[in-house]
């Protein structure tokens, strides 16, 4: 199968395109910049040069291909405090993409956030699979996605967990959270920290969106999640241990100062299942969790 993947030089693609190619695929891969082309072409993956906001280019290397993995989003623009403006994009871009693979019958891979179950209310319980927001951040797009099942598209939506981590990782969560220790001299969590957040390993993802593209049923929703919510203490403690400042408990309203553009994600209480994804993908998580992962060096080099 030949697999268009956006986001291609991404931390995520990083396992999902050589994971493709063991599948014997072959990938082409999006790249908006000289050096995104470069990782794109390391990974061994075919260069196609473009922007997430090039929207004739999307619907066409869609159409060439015999499925799409959608990786990429404006995590710059999160960043900058443009949410809304990353949240457009995402949603154009799939539109675009979709409209190309109507009636094709070939798998089109999109990219959720559990976190989205958590800011939908979806609170006192694990979220699962099945659990579908009626609106929100990213959650129009999820739905576009689905809704593409019913216009002959293989399509599925794969939920990250938060914080996906491995030594691929340079620039997600969790460097954001170790970052923010470093400024201030501590690793903050609100309140009592008993909230939870889930988390994965990026190595499985790899393997979860392969199986994805070749297997998952149209109109379903997946969760790549491996550690299934760590108390967010437990994350500010793990951190602190490794950088030798304390960890400390601030309250919600102090968030902004501590916690910068994760602010308004950091109090939010997210477990979740993986059991339908693991059933019906035949998919277990190997790799070592978050934790474990963070307990190495490689994080802090």
């Amino acid at each position: 199968m030949r697999v268009f993947v956006t986001g291609a030089s991404g931390h995520v693609a990083a396992a999902v395109i050589p994971e493709l190619r063991r599948g014997g695929h072959e990938v082409v891969g999006l790249a908006r910049s000289d050096v995104a082309a470069a990782a794109v072409a390391a990974l061994g993956a075919e260069v196609r040069r473009g922007e997430l906001d090039d929207l004739k280019t999307l619907r066409s290397a869609a159409g060439e291909c015999d499925g799409v993995v959608h990786l990429a989003f404006r995590h710059e623009a999160m960043r900058s405090g443009d949410f809304t403006g990353a949240i457009g994009s995402d949603l154009a871009a799939i539109t675009a993409m979709g409209e190309a693979l109507v009636g094709s019958g070939k798998p089109f891979v999109t990219t959720g956030g559990t976190l989205t179950l958590a800011m939908a209310g979806i609170t006192g319980r694990p979220g699962t699979e099945d659990d579908q927001p009626d609106g929100g951040a990213r959650v129009d797009a999820a739905k576009r996605t689905l809704a593409l099942a019913q216009e002959g598209v293989r399509a599925s939506v794969v939920r990250l967990a938060p914080m996906v981590h491995s030594d691929l990782d340079h620039h997600g969560f969790t460097h954001a959270l170790i970052g923010f220790a470093r400024t201030n001299g501590f690793a903050a969590y609100i309140g009592d920290g008993s909230n939870r957040w889930p988390a994965a390993n990026t190595y499985d993802i790899g393997v979860l969106y392969r199986l994805a593209v070749e297997a998952a049923p149209a109109g379903s929703t997946l969760h790549g999640v491996g550690d299934l919510g760590i108390e967010f203490k437990v994350v500010a403690e793990t951190i602190a241990g490794k950088l030798g400042v304390p960890a400390r408990s601030i309250a919600a309203e102090e968030a902004p100062t501590y916690l910068g553009f994760l602010a308004g994600f950091a109090g939010l209480d997210n477990p979740v299942t993986n059991d339908a994804t693991r059933r019906v993908l035949d998919w277990a998580p190997t790799h070592p969790g978050w934790v474990e992962d963070v307990a190495g060096d490689h994080y802090f080099d």
